[in-house]
């Protein structure tokens, strides 16, 4: 099923499902417990975060050309950061680049998240796709001066900045994407191809990051989980490429459609 989140007309959050004629029924019911599908046609005036997360797990340097055009070592574990609810966006609304606390070096990077459908913990890796409800496009966007020399020597203050965290457009749920580590991954800034690749470069694949994440850990429903982004970031370019206001940045991955979002300034 393919499920996109947009306001019915009194502005309410809903949930649909799309239809092979490219319209969306109205789906009734929490989306974590087997929401009924209705004959009520959606008009869907515009895209939001196909989920709002209950919190989100991001992992870093998860492929290996990744990790090797940072010159950085293989990790052993998974490198886990967070960002905050607060750093969704939705499909088609802007990036801000932070003015208050300044960046300068703002970057993309794409990435493929994965949606949490049931309470789990400690969950083998053999059976951790079972918890999955489905898989979106996101953006890890980065501000790579708070994320080196001004953040402490942690990554949260770099990639967490409001509207860090594009996600859309719509949720593929897991019977339709049964391995998620064979799907093409990509960047487009302003027309222009920055990263092209796929998941199977994964270090740490998806049901590995899912045990990781579980392991002594209860994952709830709506969890979001970014699973890294592979190589060519606009930081390891010569010369380096960062995002500036009135680009256009797409984050494309296959089965599950383009996640675009314009830039533009924090207005302070």
């Amino acid at each position: 099923m393919k499920i996109i989140r947009c306001p019915d007309p009194s502005g309410t959050p809903v949930y649909a499902a799309l239809q092979s004629d490219g319209s969306a029924l109205r789906l009734e019911g929490c989306i974590y417990d087997s929401p009924r599908l209705t004959e009520e046609r959606i008009a869907a005036p515009r895209l939001l975060a196909p989920v709002m997360p209950e919190v989100i797990f991001c992992i870093g340097l998860n492929y290996r050309k990744h990790a090797e055009e940072g010159n950085m070592p293989i990790p052993e574990n998974p490198v886990v950061f967070m960002k905050s609810k607060a750093a969704v966006q939705d499909p088609g609304g802007p990036i801000e680049l932070p003015r208050h606390l300044r960046s300068d070096e703002v970057d993309y990077e794409c990435e493929l998240a994965v949606v949490i459908g049931r309470r789990c913990k400690n969950v083998s890796r053999e059976n951790a796709l079972d918890y999955v409800l489905g898989y979106t496009c996101a953006n890890d966007v980065s501000a790579r001066d708070w994320q080196r020399a001004r953040g402490g020597n942690q990554w949260c203050r770099a990639k967490t900045f409001d509207t860090f965290c594009p996600l859309g457009p719509l949720l593929v749920t897991r019977d339709e994407l049964p391995d998620p580590n064979a799907l093409s991954i990509r960047t487009v800034l302003n027309g222009e191809v920055m990263q092209d690749w796929n998941t199977n470069d994964m270090i740490f694949d998806v049901p590995s990051l899912i045990a990781f994440l579980s392991g002594s850990s209860t994952l709830l429903p709506g969890t979001v989980i970014l699973t890294g982004t592979p190589h060519g970031v606009g930081a390891a370019r010569k010369p380096p490429v960062f995002m500036k206001p009135g680009d256009t940045v797409t984050v494309e991955i296959e089965s599950i459609g383009a996640l675009t979002n314009p830039v533009i300034e924090e207005q302070v």
